[in-house]
């Protein structure tokens, strides 16, 4: 199936994988390459010289294109791009909006640049800076997220901007990609869908967890780090939520000094970072804690299998995801049931 998104990135079918911190690891992305996705390695908790390696690994697995989402406002993030540029990557991601010099010096050196947004407004603004397509997410995607439901974000950013959209937040089968299709996007976007794979090296009893949970067991809560963040329900979300802020800020201190050794950070990184992510928010101190801790709650959940300890960012298609096939099955079934619902909708001879 060609689209926009498909000429753009080279890639053979209309699907990206996107870029999950501990989840997007060269496994996942290289065997979502193979079967025909544009797989999206996650960097933000790499450092540089596991970044390199993680982009050899993943062209060591596969011919096809892929490509690095990373974090704009990293410190380290022009030395980042140096290695994409250096190790020949095709596409680079971003969760937030990349300056304008950042982005020319990628397209100069030939990388596609696509940013992830979740606002209209967002979309205009990175499109104007010469982005090459956007990924637009609606409240139903996991992670930090909005409130806008992304069939009332996806037409309006369509309209907005006139490089490709790709749809992310509520996609998970080809009924998902043909309704994509359909309001003008050029392909959708999936995280929770690739998480949910035998490919994903997420520990089994987490998938588990995942695959048991309903769509009520999904929520967005700013307990966590101040922001809005969907994810499962669990001990440690529910503890934040309960707990005033006294009680919070001990919990935060407990945690953040286990995750401090795991790291390797002092306390004044820790809260250096916790500011960084604030983004104008007025964060409570427990809160500022656990944003800085962020990546490592993840870590605890999705490496360590630690799901009392750890967050479990969801979309709420986790609600109804019941299986965990390979990225190769997912792919082939979703550009399946694509074509059976596109020939449904045309009239008969």
């Amino acid at each position: 199936m060609e689209t926009a998104l498909t000429r753009l990135t080279g890639v053979r079918y209309p699907i990206v994988q996107t870029g999950m911190g501990w989840v997007a690891g060269p496994r996942l992305v290289s065997a979502a390459a193979n079967a025909g996705a544009l797989g999206i390695l996650a960097s933000a908790t790499m450092p540089l010289d596991r970044l390199r390696a993680a982009i050899r690994e993943v062209a060591s697995r596969t011919d096809a294109p892929f490509g690095v989402n990373l974090r704009a406002d990293a410190a380290d993030a022009g030395d980042r791009v140096r290695i994409m540029i250096e190790e020949g990557v095709r596409v680079a991601s971003f969760a937030l909006a990349p300056s304008p010099e950042l982005i020319a010096e990628l397209k100069e050196a030939g990388i596609v640049v696509i940013p992830s947004v979740g606002a209209r407004r967002h979309a205009e603004k990175v499109a104007a800076w010469g982005a090459d397509a956007v990924i637009v997410q609606g409240g139903e995607g996991g992670g930090h997220t909005g409130e806008v439901a992304t069939t009332v974000l996806l037409p309006q950013v369509v309209d907005a901007v006139r490089i490709p959209v790709v749809a992310a937040g509520g996609f998970f089968d080809g009924r998902g990609l043909v309704a994509a299709l359909a309001y003008g996007a050029a392909g959708v976007a999936m995280g929770t869908r690739f998480l949910l794979t035998s490919d994903s090296t997420v520990p089994d009893a987490v998938k588990e967890r995942y695959l048991a949970a309903t769509v009520k067991d999904v929520t967005v809560t700013r307990a966590v780090d101040g922001l809005p963040h969907r994810m499962l329900r669990t001990e440690m979300v529910g503890t934040l939520e309960n707990s005033g802020r006294t009680r919070a800020l001990v919990h935060a201190v407990r945690r953040a000094a286990g995750f401090r050794k795991l790291s390797g950070l002092t306390w004044r990184q820790l809260v250096r970072d916790g500011l960084a992510l604030r983004h104008g928010k007025d964060l409570t101190w427990s809160q500022l804690l656990l944003a800085a801790n962020t990546p490592m709650l993840l870590k605890s959940a999705m490496v360590d299998g630690r799901t009392d300890l750890g967050v479990m960012a969801s979309g709420q298609v986790a609600g109804v995801i019941d299986d965990l096939p390979s990225c190769a099955e997912l792919v082939e079934r979703i550009m399946k049931e694509a074509e059976e619902v596109r020939a449904g909708l045309r009239p008969s001879p």
